[in-house]
């Protein structure tokens, strides 16, 4: 039942879409009505806010690193072992990916997995952010940035901690994160994909 409490608040967590609330405070349009349409940092940076982007990139990664911080360190003595923060850090990104509090259009869960991941360990965050901005300073593209790291993720924890069911978990989100890049995929192979810091049209 703990376990259950905590799945389902990492969800509600999740569910706060930062892209959404900051534009409204910074007085941007909607970052679903433009761009790439996702309501995330890459897309709110095309507003030309950079304040505004650097905002919602560190909400939506701390609402990851919070719901995992919370179960690691309250979880345990209510009896949530391994499987159940498994199950918080895939409930905070799914949150993210269909959250409840904008009728299920969110992000594609580049900033809330490296919290999460940050919050399940910090050099297992840190080498997944190297890996991130290694290939975006290379080839200017968040997207492929985001498909490599989400990647080299699940060997990172792999080479860590070894199997277990947070491994697992990872697994499934790098899954979804790249099955929410599809389209991104795509552009990337058709040579159409915006570049870092390009403007919205």
């Amino acid at each position: 039942m703990n376990t259950v409490l905590f799945t389902v608040a990492a969800y509600l967590i999740g569910s706060v879409s930062f892209a959404v609330v900051v534009s409204k405070l910074f007085g941007l349009a909607d970052p679903r009505t433009y761009g790439s349409n996702n309501p995330g940092a890459t897309n709110v940076l095309r507003s030309g806010n950079k304040a505004a982007a650097a905002l919602t990139l560190f909400g939506d990664g701390a609402k990851g690193w919070l719901a995992v911080w919370l179960a690691m360190r309250f979880g345990p003595q209510y009896g949530v072992g391994d499987g159940g923060i498994a199950l918080v850090a895939l409930a905070v990104f799914i949150g993210h990916l269909w959250p409840l509090f904008t009728r299920f259009v969110g992000g594609k869960g580049v900033a809330t997995m490296l919290g999460v991941l940050i919050g399940i360990n910090g050099w297992l965050g840190l080498a997944t952010i190297v890996t991130w901005i290694v290939i975006a300073y290379a080839f200017r593209y968040s997207s492929l940035a985001a498909l490599v790291a989400s990647v080299f993720a699940p060997f990172y924890y792999g080479l860590l901690f070894g199997t277990d069911p947070i491994l697992l978990a990872i697994v499934i989100m790098s899954g979804l994160l790249i099955y929410r890049h599809r389209q991104n995929v795509a552009n990337l192979i058709a040579g159409k994909e915006s570049r870092i810091g390009s403007k919205k049209k």
